[in-house]
């Protein structure tokens, strides 16, 4: 492929990315002007953090002609910015570990992915016992009204504590859902950048299934199909990775620190009809 050919091809994928993303921003009044704002931000902290000179200390005026930006640009945006993003990420992974150890651990289910509802306190498998396994040292009244919150239990009558999410996905109001667009796309795109730049003698997994002349009917049929494919593969996984976290498994040996994973989602669109 020619560099010409190459640039075309990247203009019409980022054209293409960019769609869907402008409408979510489009459908939360956030104009042109502060996205722009938040390009000029990625770019200089990309270029600062990851295309220095090897052996040179990164520069105002290299990350100016890296990015396109002026050097008075670049000095203000290298000012670091509130780190909202890690108190997110701590209250997704909190959420999400407490639940992966409801669903398989036996003493609060038969560990195979059917959990029991259980009580608050008292002695044996409880909700204040679950919490301590598997959230660390947070208080349990805040991990109960975060479960909650975001729709992922309930509390019965009789005050027993009933899972009704199969995974840490909020169900009330729309900011924790875009952090999740946040790290769910920044994940693909990082795979994508791996297979075609990094290392594409060793791509990562990276497939998709797609027909485009489907009937609705089959299509609402694939949805229901796809989420428990899906559920059981990521629940499979998931058994498979938390045996080999050091964090849910001390015992777990081995060398290094390395976040891996494997993102699942289905996709739907109508097409025009001639």
């Amino acid at each position: 492929m020619t560099k010409s050919n190459h640039g075309q091809a990247l203009s019409t994928a980022t054209l293409q990315l960019l769609r869907p993303l402008v409408r979510i921003l489009l459908r939360n009044n956030v104009s042109h002007r502060t996205f722009a704002e938040l390009a000029k931000q990625v770019y200089v902290e990309v270029a600062n953090a990851e295309f220095g000179i090897p052996g040179k200390k990164q520069t105002v005026s290299r990350i100016a002609i890296l990015s396109g930006l002026t050097r008075k640009e670049v000095q203000r945006l290298l000012a670091p910015p509130p780190d909202s993003r890690s108190i997110a990420d701590k209250e997704y992974h909190r959420g999400s570990r407490v639940i992966t150890g409801w669903l398989r651990d036996p003493k609060y289910g038969d560990g195979k992915g059917h959990p029991r509802p259980i009580p608050l306190e008292g002695r044996g498998a409880t909700f204040s016992a679950l919490v301590k396994s598997y959230s660390g040292d947070i208080p349990v009244r805040a991990v109960l009204d975060e479960l909650l919150r975001v729709g992922a239990v309930k509390q019965l009558q009789d005050g027993r504590i009933c899972l009704v999410s199969r995974g840490y996905i909020p169900q009330k109001g729309s900011a924790e859902k875009l952090y999740v667009l946040g790290s769910d796309t920044a994940d693909l795109i990082a795979t994508i950048d791996h297979n075609v730049y990094v290392k594409p003698t060793k791509p990562r997994f990276q497939r998709k299934v797609m027909y485009d002349n489907v009937p609705v009917e089959a299509a609402k049929e694939f949805r229901t199909l796809a989420a428990a494919e899906g559920q059981e593969l990521l629940e499979k996984l998931d058994r498979w990775l938390a045996h080999r976290d050091r964090d849910m498994n001390p015992a777990s040996k081995g060398t290094g620190r390395v976040r891996v994973g494997l993102g699942i989602y289905h996709f739907e669109e109508q097409e025009q009809t001639d």
